[in-house]
């Protein structure tokens, strides 16, 4: 008879871990939806960000953190733990298995993180909007009560399956991808589990993730910011974002690029440190 031992993560621990990550890596999320929602002649990162700062202010490039963070601990918190459970509870050695468990997290997640999803996207853009149409939300909960209050509580779920779609893809690229790259460092016995491997694993998941979820977080981020009425669904807002050009379903890839890497980064080393000093021990008797 042999034992494993396994160390694992207690269930919060992934949205922990995002929840921190994105509050270094919001304002790149922020200039990401300006220039997803961007109409018209072609405007570079560096011209959007600097008009961000020029009329609204520095600070303004953190708008709508409140509403980031209140995803990351529904989102996130959904996915993870959804992963986790079956990391600790079925066989997870194929990549096949960990794609088809993230793929359900992630939509899970992405489903429960909607509401907060659709206040941060309309928290982030309310500044490009004329005065007299902007929504004001004071942080995240206000933004949640006034959806519910003004426009009903279905509203808060607009947008919610290109959510649940891209959430999909997206923890297939960053959480399975990471765990599958990882796994493959440590059979090469060249790496240990140690930070040198989290980071090059993880940095990994960041390149996938942004090539994977593109398209859709373009979709996701203009039905969420769209006035009432705008689309008719998502098939309308694919056929009118196409009219646009294919580059249109890849507007923001730079900076989406530039904060999923370091996003990746940072979660997943808070991550395995959470896991190392606070996690919880599994044994398992092998006959």
């Amino acid at each position: 008879m042999s034992i494993d031992i396994k160390q694992l993560p207690r269930w919060y621990f992934g949205g922990l871990a995002s929840a921190c990550a994105v509050c270094v890596t919001h304002p790149l999320d922020l200039i990401k939806v300006h220039l997803q929602t961007h109409k018209g002649r072609a405007i570079s990162l560096l011209q959007i960000t600097g008009s961000i700062i020029k009329n609204e202010g520095i600070l303004a490039l953190y708008n709508g953190i409140s509403a980031s963070i209140f995803r990351q601990l529904t989102y996130s918190t959904t996915r993870f733990a959804i992963y986790d459970y079956a990391k600790a509870n079925i066989d997870m050695s194929s990549f096949t298995t960990k794609m088809a468990v993230a793929a359900v997290g992630g939509t899970v997640g992405g489903w429960v993180g909607a509401p907060a999803d659709l206040v941060n996207v309309r928290l982030q853009n309310d500044m490009k909007l004329p005065k007299k149409q902007r929504r004001n939300y004071k942080h995240a909960i206000d933004g949640v009560y006034r959806v519910i209050k003004t426009e009903g509580l279905p509203r808060l779920f607009t947008g919610s399956s290109t959510a649940s779609m891209r959430a999909g893809v997206l923890t297939i690229g960053q959480i399975a991808v990471y765990d599958h790259s990882k796994y493959l460092f440590l059979r090469l016995q060249l790496f240990r589990d140690n930070i040198v491997t989290h980071v090059l694993a993880s940095f990994i998941a960041g390149i996938a993730v942004t090539i994977l979820a593109q398209p859709l977080d373009v979709l996701k981020t203009r039905l969420m910011s769209a006035k009432k009425g705008e689309f008719a669904g998502i098939m309308q807002c694919v056929v009118l974002t196409n009219k646009e050009g294919m580059k249109a379903f890849y507007k923001g890839t730079i900076p989406a690029a530039v904060r999923h890497v370091p996003n990746a980064v940072i979660i997943f080393i808070i991550y395995e440190k959470l896991t190392y000093n606070y996690g919880y021990i599994q044994i398992k008797y092998k006959k």
